[in-house]
């Protein structure tokens, strides 16, 4: 039987998260779950996430991992509230440490803070295979975005590319964060679309133009044929030239400073003060 899935978009974030599964009432995969925040009054709710519980009680589903793509800055992930009340493993690629290094330093974490991966229950090494019940999957190391960027391919199918491509219209993604890298996210591209054409890719995000909807898929061909910044005929060096030019006149993300500091402690909040309350930092003049 062909692996399904069903995607959620937090319109906020313009995130995708997936939910992918064998058959009604097996094992599945939660990827890029979200956990709601509003910057203005430091309040975070479930309501996103909460949606893709209804789906998984709706067919019966029983959670075998919460996958992260990376650490992400466009959001908090809902992972450790996801594990708490369906189960499951949250995961991420090794090099997860290399970006906690980063950011310890930046935010200044407690002495306790490890920067090893230890916060999630798996790290996963460059294309190692793994399963969703009978589903093989594999988790693809696709650097450039930020170091410890995964793709997860399944069952020779489909592939949740993260932070790498975005629809043809769109691009690619930034490689302006500490530990980006265009000539590593260039390579990361070119691995993806070299698989086969007919090959389904799902978006972790869609910043769509005026007058087109959201979509989260498209194809191998696709992406061949018609991606604004990395079709065929692009070589690395345009491809460099073009992200670093466009990324310098990108601004900040607007959760950059409040996600990542949750998202390297794999969504969980950093330790609460003496008084019981949970805060996050903002560094200033540092970004």
């Amino acid at each position: 039987m062909p692996a399904l899935i069903q995607a959620f978009l937090d319109e906020a974030s313009s995130t995708f998260t997936y939910v992918v599964y064998e058959a009604d009432g097996g094992p599945c995969a939660i990827v890029d779950s979200v956990l709601n925040y509003d910057p203005a009054s430091g309040r975070t709710d479930t309501a996103q996430a909460d949606k893709v519980i209804a789906f998984v009680r709706e067919h019966g589903l029983q959670v075998q991992w919460l996958l992260e793509t990376h650490a992400h800055a466009d959001h908090l992930s809902a992972a450790p509230y996801l594990r708490r009340t369906l189960g499951g493993k949250i995961a991420i690629g090794q090099a997860i440490s290399k970006v906690q290094g980063v950011f310890k330093t930046l935010f200044n974490l407690e002495p306790e803070f490890r920067v090893d991966g230890s916060q999630f229950d798996h790290l996963f090494a460059p294309d190692e295979i793994f399963h969703i019940g009978n589903l093989k999957a594999q988790a693809l190391h696709v650097p450039g975005h930020t170091p410890a960027d995964m793709a997860y391919l399944i069952d020779d199918q489909f592939i949740l590319v993260g932070d790498t491509l975005f629809m043809p219209d769109v691009g690619t993604a930034r490689c302006d964060f500490p530990g980006g890298d265009a000539r590593q996210l260039y390579a990361s591209m070119r691995k993806l679309l070299a698989f086969p054409a007919q090959t389904q890719l799902y978006v972790c995000h869609d910043y769509p133009p005026q007058g087109r909807a959201a979509k989260c898929l498209t194809t191998v061909a696709e992406q061949r044929a018609g991606n604004i910044h990395v079709h065929d005929g692009v070589d690395e060096a345009a491809f460099v030239e073009m992200r670093t030019t466009r990324d310098a006149g990108l601004g900040m993300p607007t959760l950059l400073l409040p996600a990542i500091q949750v998202n390297v402690r794999a969504g969980n909040m950093p330790p609460p003060e003496e008084n019981g309350v949970v805060y996050l930092k903002i560094p200033l003049n540092q970004l």
